[in-house]
């Protein structure tokens, strides 16, 4: 006999400030739409003057006692509101973790395969939290692990830097790696210019003798020679 799918029922989120005909209070502490303080109105006279000046009442401080509600265009301040935090999650540096797990006794393969998913992972500018699991009799040698750690930092020195050094933590043993900020731009490094050495072929710079001998190589060889009686 099949298996009868299962429905989520579930109702799907909403949105759950109250707003008009929601708020159920009695009384509430009453705000207009210049942002002014009314003070404690019953409920219905709240929600008549929303209403002649064909806006809502929304409620902004339901632990009050009494609730704070106020006069407003609440479709206008649900947009506001999403474009604020659109703007706060733009100037937001987002980081994220990626997670890559090693053996002690991995195979070279292997080693360079995870070690490609690495270079990916911080190319795109996210942090890699490298795992080496030991099992069994591994664990009798932590040495092990973190000589792989040391030497997958030392071969991703150019793009990667060691936020947290290797530790130890029961079976694993972990290194978070960092991925190095690019560099400005405009702001490489200037090669030497042509004042500080000079370019091959000028006519200023004096040429070397011919020969294996360095420049004044051959001047001290009368001294040397035999004194003619």
């Amino acid at each position: 006999m099949p298996i009868p799918r299962r429905f989520d029922r579930r109702p799907p989120e909403r949105d759950t400030t109250r707003i008009n005909d929601r708020i159920r209070v009695s009384e509430v502490r009453l705000i207009d739409e210049n942002g002014e303080q009314v003070g404690v109105v019953p409920t219905a006279q709240a929600l008549d003057r929303a209403r002649d000046r064909d806006l809502d009442l929304v409620e902004i401080a339901p632990t009050a006692k009494p609730p704070v509600v106020r006069i407003l265009d609440y479709s206008k301040y649900k947009y506001e509101q999403e474009q604020r935090k659109k703007a706060a999650r733009k100037h937001q540096q987002q980081v994220t973790i990626r997670e890559m797990k090693l053996r002690p006794k991995i195979a070279t393969h292997d080693y360079e395969t995870k070690k490609g998913h690495i270079l990916r992972f911080l190319r795109d500018q996210n942090k890699v939290k490298v795992t080496i699991m030991f099992r069994g009799r591994e664990q009798a040698h932590p040495e092990r692990g973190e000589a792989l750690l040391r030497k997958l930092a030392g071969e991703l020195a150019e793009l990667a830097t060691i936020e947290q050094e290797p530790n130890q933590e029961g079976r694993n043993m972990t290194m978070m790696l960092a991925p190095v900020k690019a560099p400005a731009p405009g702001r490489r490094e200037q090669a030497p210019s042509g004042d500080s050495a000079a370019p091959t072929g000028d006519p200023a710079a004096p040429s070397a003798p011919e020969g294996n001998g360095s420049a004044g190589a051959e001047q001290p060889a009368p001294e040397n020679a035999a004194p003619v009686e």
